[in-house]
């Protein structure tokens, strides 16, 4: 069943939210500079973005969450949404009729189960409720759930009997989402039961696909998922920093982007 669509950012508060990202603070002066318009927008901004928990409001200023928490899933629902709608269809483009796949915990690997609601016979296994609530309703596929514990928050299963079952698998593609891309290619998350799940979904697929917009690059998160050169194609919504080109040709992974 398809969720309601959350709000969408506007262009002005989705730039806001980038330069604090790249910045880790940004004063209200530097921010109304930059997207020239008045201070008492960019604290209009920063209240309502802080109210959705997209970032922390600060005397005179706005920063992200800290490394060791993540931003609430129903706000990152609504970040980005139309550069996560544009990476899915992308994905769902290069994913074949009759395939076997493993679809993850995030918002942006929801859309991507979204835009796969056309393809036949796909066998699909999630730890995902969300994905599997929504799926299980198209007309010609196949959704297994993972055991596990449910999280309220998100819908998401982990847990050592989540890694468990995975294990008995071998899919032809992981569609898997991260918080975090680093320069030299490490990949990032905020909690360590949802990376041991990750782990075991990308040792288990012949074909990995990490779906992630371009708010990732650069940013901070706590727990080490995995390197680049465990993904085979890295699906995003604008051209990675230039300095990252050596470490996706090192790692032989593909890079698509989603115009």
């Amino acid at each position: 069943m398809d969720s309601p669509t959350p709000p969408v950012l506007l262009p002005r508060q989705q730039a806001l939210l980038e330069r604090v990202k790249r910045d880790g603070f940004v004063t209200v002066d530097e921010l109304a500079t930059s997207l020239q318009v008045t201070h008492q927008t960019i604290r209009r901004d920063i209240n309502q973005l802080a109210a959705r928990d997209l970032l922390r409001r600060h005397h005179g200023g706005a920063s992200l969450p800290t490394t060791s928490e993540n931003v609430a899933y129903t706000a990152r629902q609504q970040m980005f949404l139309a550069e996560k709608q544009r990476i899915a269809e992308l994905v769902a483009n290069h994913i074949p009729h009759h395939a076997s796949l493993f679809v993850n915990l995030g918002t942006t690997t929801e859309e991507v189960a979204r835009a796969l609601h056309r393809h036949e016979g796909l066998r699909v296994i999630t730890n995902n409720l969300n994905v599997a609530g929504m799926m299980s309703e198209y007309a010609d596929c196949e959704v297994t759930i993972t055991g596990g514990s449910v999280r309220p928050w998100d819908k998401g299963i982990v847990g050592e009997m989540t890694v468990d079952f995975i294990r008995q698998f071998k899919v032809d593609f992981a569609v898997i989402g991260v918080s975090s891309i680093e320069e030299d290619g490490t990949l990032r998350d905020f909690d360590m039961r949802e990376v041991r799940v990750a782990s075991t979904i990308i040792d288990n697929a012949r074909t990995v696909f990490l779906v992630a917009d371009r708010s990732k690059f650069g940013r901070p998160a706590l727990v080490r998922l995995a390197d680049m050169g465990r993904i085979h194609a890295l699906f995003t919504d604008a051209p990675p920093p230039a300095s990252m080109a050596a470490v996706f040709e090192r790692c032989g992974t593909q890079v698509f982007v989603a115009s």
